[in-house]
């Protein structure tokens, strides 16, 4: 099955689709990549690439790269962003053809986090190349872009939702990563099918063990760590409250690994109400990853209170699973539903301070070998959930549905 995964981030950029392009070639799909030039999440294009540079590369492990030109982020500000998706759109629907001219695809894949109109690029070359499309949809829109604030215009939000409408329906099938977003898609895909496929978890995971270096030694004491984007949809204005009710039991330190949006007002805002108890190290590569969150007590998750936060499953929940590590979530919906189903932890309100804080306090008091069993508890709802090279053969079984579909 040869299967063209479209999506706008990729390797060398630290995106799930990375690995699972790998878990495909294992599964028998001969892949081949066309996306952007990477500059996430810093905004400049990465030292070897050029923003308005187009062509091929191979992979180290062998498959083919097709990069076309891509306005780099910049600063992550209003224009920049919307430069940086619509020239994707822009390249992918023109340039690409023209790069993947002569090639034949039985299927185009789609990795779709924000924005959707991603796809547009996919649908064009689907109709040139005969191939089915397949929609991985990994936020809701127009829903997220009115939750994070980025569009408030009430005609231009119906004019998105007009387009992701188009977009679903012409798909020939599309995939949510959240159980919680099948009804809303389902109301605007039409006929298109929805079906459900998760995120796995992270394969580096699975190889690591305890001799391996590790990037981030966190000093003796209850370690409760942060790993990912420190952005807006975060809620870690939460965080940092939960920690300051801490601050009279000094052994509960609060480990804020990544970097994002708020960077900095998070470290000026730690440090103007001199809250001791949360360390800001600064982001890690993916590989160091599983050596820092190893050495964790336990690993936080938070959303911001919002109903399309609450139908999202945050893709860091697989990763925390996979450690075999207790989770605390502070959210609402699909994400604290997993982590109770599994077993794996606690679950607070979204937003709400003082329960968080009580969370991990609790977690704190309770005995070693308690903690020890829910993360057993949270690695196994993994093993027979999340795992990558089960969900690659469900996703190529998806694909071999839609081909006989014709």
């Amino acid at each position: 099955m040869k299967v063209l995964v479209l999506t706008q981030y990729f390797w060398p950029e630290s995106f799930r689709i990375n690995e699972v392009v790998e878990s495909l070639i294992a599964v028998g799909c001969q892949v081949t990549v066309l996306t952007g030039q990477p500059n996430y999440p810093q905004g400049k294009v990465f030292k070897g690439y050029r923003a308005f540079g187009f062509g091929s590369e191979l992979h180290k492990t062998g498959y083919k790269i097709v990069r076309v030109p891509l306005a780099a982020r910049g600063k992550a500000g209003a224009f920049g962003l919307i430069a940086n998706y619509l020239s994707f759109v822009f390249s992918t629907s023109l340039i690409g053809p023209m790069l993947l001219k002569g090639q034949q695809f039985d299927i185009i894949f789609v990795y779709a986090p924000s924005p959707i109109i991603q796809a547009i690029g996919a649908l064009l070359i689907g109709k040139i190349k005969k191939a089915k499309v397949v929609v991985w949809i990994q936020d809701l829109w127009p829903q997220s872009l009115e939750a994070t604030g980025f569009v408030k215009n009430k005609f231009l939000l119906a004019s998105v939702s007009s387009v992701v409408r188009w977009i679903y329906r012409k798909s020939d099938l599309l995939l949510v990563q959240s159980q919680a977003f099948s009804p809303s898609v389902q109301k605007m895909a039409g006929t298109t099918p929805v079906r459900y496929h998760p995120n796995p978890g992270e394969i580096a995971f699975a190889s690591f063990d305890n001799s391996q270096t590790v990037a981030l030694h966190l000093d003796d004491g209850f370690n409760v760590v942060f790993a990912g984007n420190l952005g807006t949809v975060q809620a870690l204005d939460t965080v940092i409250s939960a920690a300051q009710i801490l601050l009279p039991y000094p052994e509960i330190k609060i480990i804020l690994v990544g970097s994002g949006s708020l960077s900095a007002w998070l470290a000026s805002e730690i440090q103007r109400r001199n809250i001791s108890n949360v360390v800001m190290p600064g982001r890690f590569p993916v590989e160091a990853m599983p050596g820092i969150l190893n050495q964790a007590s336990a690993l936080l998750v938070s959303l911001s209170k919002n109903p399309i936060m609450s139908q999202t499953v945050p893709s860091k929940i697989q990763v925390y699973l996979a450690t075999g590590k207790p989770i605390i979530a502070c959210l609402d919906g699909e994400g604290a539903r997993i982590i109770e189903q599994a077993g794996a932890g606690l679950a607070c309100e979204a937003e709400n301070a003082p329960e968080l804080a009580q969370r991990i306090l609790t977690l704190y008091q309770l005995p070693k070998e308690t903690l020890k069993e829910m993360g057993n508890a949270g690695l196994k709802f993994y093993e027979s959930h999340f795992e990558p090279n089960t969900l690659a053969e469900n996703l190529k079984k998806h694909f071999e549905l839609v081909l006989t579909n014709k």
